[in-house]
């Protein structure tokens, strides 16, 4: 039988474990009972290894409401930090299609000086995402990109991390993996570089919400970026109103290795989320419990 393994996102510091991979398995049963299907694992093939107080501790200082101007005007980061976090939050805007009368709107005045060097006009871009994009929110996005950030980049934090995950996988064990949002960056990263080496077998990964394919993200990764050797099949879902996961992850935004690889990307997902990006949103989504039932049962 195989065992189900999921890794989860940002914002879920100081909560009970058990009661975060409940949660999950929840919203699993509600899409798969869209689908007529049970849960084909028992609760204990189930894995639920757990970082976010990791993360908690790079944000607790930072009051909620002060947090995206403090991560845009870039206090206490380095220039290399501020310039992957200000590069992010001007592909998201680009994205959304936000018009410069709108990002004026949202300064109060007209910013000049524009792009990602300018704090000023990155502050105003987080306002006029609040305001014109439906279910956006620019501290969310600031948040999650820096924590993306010192994720790659901090060792000690990417070592508590993965050493986390990695405890979750038993050697020679088919093991179907499920990843949201920064989750799914660290599941790539930990499947990719141990993955293989420590025989873990991964019939399907499974991502749902990822911020992979955001261009300052991608170029992080190293290059080639090349499919974990201990996956099989990936499938990627989003919902095209989530403003954290940008693209699908196609030859186009995410070019992956070997070529003749490819992703299947279901971008038809509805979540019903607030922000549209809530894991609830896509577990109970019936394509999405559909796909990870087949993956199990195969």
């Amino acid at each position: 039988m195989k065992q189900l393994v999921f890794v989860h996102g940002r914002a879920q510091e100081e909560k009970v474990a058990a009661t975060l991979k409940e949660e999950w398995i929840e919203a699993l049963e509600e899409g798969l009972e869209k689908n007529g299907l049970e849960l084909p694992v028992p609760r204990e093939r189930i894995r639920f290894p757990y970082y976010g107080d990791t993360l908690y501790q790079l944000s607790r200082q930072v009051p909620p409401g002060q947090a995206a101007e403090v991560i845009v005007r870039g206090a206490g980061a380095d220039a290399e930090e501020q310039a992957f976090v200000r590069a992010v939050i001007a592909e998201v805007g680009q994205q959304a299609g936000l018009s410069e009368a709108q990002i004026a709107q949202a300064a109060g005045a007209e910013v000049i000086d524009r792009g990602p060097l300018n704090w000023e006009w990155l502050q105003a871009v987080l306002k006029a995402i609040d305001r014109h994009v439906p279910h956006g929110s620019g501290a969310s996005i600031a948040l999650a990109t820096r924590d993306v950030y010192h994720y790659l980049k901090n060792d000690a934090i990417r070592h508590v991390i993965d050493t986390g995950v990695a405890s979750a996988f038993d050697p020679g064990v088919e093991t179907v993996v499920v990843a949201h949002s920064l989750g799914t960056v660290v599941a790539f990263n930990v499947l990719r570089h141990i993955g293989a080496a420590q025989g873990w077998k991964v019939p399907t990964l499974v991502t749902v919400g990822s911020p992979l394919a955001v261009t300052r993200i991608r170029d992080s990764l190293g290059k080639p970026i090349a499919r974990p050797e201990c996956v099989g099949r990936w499938i990627n879902a989003m919902d095209e109103r989530d403003v954290v996961a940008l693209y699908p992850l196609t030859a186009r935004h995410f070019p992956i290795h070997p070529q003749d690889f490819r992703i299947e990307n279901l971008t038809h997902v509805r979540n019903k989320t607030s922000n549209r990006h809530g894991i609830s949103g896509y577990l109970d989504d019936a394509l999405v419990a559909r796909a990870i039932h087949d993956a199990l049962v195969a």
